[in-house]
């Protein structure tokens, strides 16, 4: 035990000694040049979120009514334009019903997340009126037009693999078949930083066809899979790889059926990936890659000890992340995977950004880790 102590405060202290004389001197880790304008979206409002934070992605219903969001508690909730408030539409988790072991502080809702739910992407089935879910913890859930609480659909393991951390999906429209990404096969949601700075590649793309209730893996081995977004045409699918900072673009059709390839490379670690309606794609970036991140990826053992430590490296993570002062971005990539367009917060309420959702002009900006929602207008006109 004694031994275990003294390695545990040597590797602590090597590794806040090196996070701080990384991040001191040589700040952002940069390997390439981001071109775009960032100046056409003028700062319009936050929305504040009563009892929840983590609105991490959003979606609107087939009439156009929304944006809907999941937050930290696992409900659903509907913003209503005309009230101009948010209303509880559904739950991921039917624990939720109980509000004392649900509700309470934003603090206690990661202990609780494994009971209550933790929604995070999300989108419709036009034709069915459905709102598909993936939860961290329940799974890929379905949702009736009217609310209430979810279904589960795919909960427990596919292919003999478990689901312990569902992360985002997509649907196709013409098919209602649902790509989701499981991140991992062994961390849940709440030691997230495991999976980065452990290297851990057990991340998979998922296929599930409602019809005929068939379930299939299409890419094993992805480090930290996350956001995923089909084409307009439905010829490939773009998915992200947080770890690794990149986007990769996997072909369901054309003479490149099945094959994979690098789609982009990002300047941080990126969450949720949604198509723009004057093309191409926002990808929200949680932070930029710091020196040290990139550092620890570097030498596998080092992210490999961290992790077997008797700590919570994602508290520790936040707290060295708060201190740094480290915000999010987003970036409207093009269809060949080009940057057209970088987007930062302009306001004072600077936060990580998980999902930039493009609708009649204003973006809905997401953060996994901020109690508001934010909205913001086209200042100039776009191409």
């Amino acid at each position: 035990m004694r031994l275990q102590l003294h390695l545990t405060a040597a590797v602590v202290a090597f590794t806040v000694t090196a996070w701080l004389s990384y991040n001191r001197g040589f700040g952002t880790y940069k390997d390439e040049v981001m071109d775009g304008n960032s100046d056409v979206w003028q700062y319009e409002t936050v929305i504040p979120i009563e009892n929840g934070l983590g609105p991490e992605s959003f979606a609107f219903d087939p009439h156009g009514e929304g944006p809907y969001t999941g937050v930290s508690d696992g409900r659903i909730i509907k913003w209503h334009r005309m009230r101009k408030s948010w209303t509880n539409f559904a739950a991921t988790s039917s624990h939720r019903d109980n509000v004392d072991e649900c509700g309470g502080p934003h603090k206690e809702h990661p202990k609780k997340e494994h009971i209550c739910g933790r929604p995070l992407g999300l989108c419709f089935n036009v034709a069915s009126g459905e709102l598909y879910v993936a939860d961290a913890y329940m799974g890929l859930v379905a949702i009736k037009p009217n609310g209430g609480t979810a279904r589960k659909v795919i909960s427990h393991e596919v292919e003999g693999e478990p689901l312990p951390f569902t992360n985002s999906l997509d649907i196709d429209q013409l098919t209602g078949t649902v790509y989701f990404t499981s991140s991992s096969s062994k961390y849940q949601r709440r030691n997230y930083v495991s999976v980065i700075v452990s290297g851990e590649k057990s991340g998979r793309l998922i296929k599930y066809e409602p019809e005929s209730g068939q379930i299939s893996v299409l890419l094993k081995n992805l480090t930290f899979a996350n956001g995923v977004a089909l084409s307009k045409d439905g010829e490939y699918i773009l998915i992200v790889e947080t770890t690794n900072c990149r986007v990769l673009r996997y072909w369901l059709e054309t003479s490149k059926a099945g094959t994979l390839e690098v789609f982009a490379n990002l300047p941080g670690f990126p969450d949720n990936i949604k198509r723009s309606p004057r093309g191409g794609f926002w990808v929200g970036i949680y932070s930029r890659r710091q020196k040290f991140i990139q550092w620890i990826l570097s030498y596998p053992w080092i992210g490999k000890g961290l992790v077997m430590l008797p700590l919570d490296i994602t508290n520790i993570y936040s707290y060295l992340a708060k201190l740094k002062g480290s915000y999010g971005l987003a970036i409207r990539l093009s269809e060949e995977g080009d940057v057209l367009e970088i987007f930062e917060h302009k306001s004072g309420n600077r936060s990580s950004i998980s999902e930039v959702e493009e609708r009649d002009g204003v973006l809905w900006v997401g953060s996994v880790d901020a109690p508001f929602a934010a909205k913001y207008k086209t200042l100039v006109s776009q191409g």
